[in-house]
């Protein structure tokens, strides 16, 4: 399960985030085409769809598929996720 994934291609419209043998789990975002814009997008649907607040400064540090998937997972551990 690659929430952020699922996210990524609802986000861009396009499969190519869905499959890890085109953009690895380690490819900075920014260099795979998401621009600032999307990056704001996508983390307001982390943060509905995942129920974890995403800080200013957390975005900051948020800059792969494996950087997000850790941060939701750390998040959700720790009891400040939601359904």
């Amino acid at each position: 399960m690659n929430t952020i994934r699922e996210l990524l291609v609802e986000l861009t419209g396009t499969a190519e985030f869905a499959d890890s043998s085109r953009v690895s789990d380690d490819t900075n975002l920014a260099a795979s085409g998401i621009d600032s814009g999307d990056m704001v997008r996508l983390v307001l649907l982390v943060e509905q769809r995942a129920g974890v607040e995403v800080t200013a400064a957390d975005m900051e540090k948020l800059q792969t598929i494996a950087d997000y998937e850790r941060f939701v997972a750390e998040r959700s551990m720790a009891g400040t996720g939601g359904a």
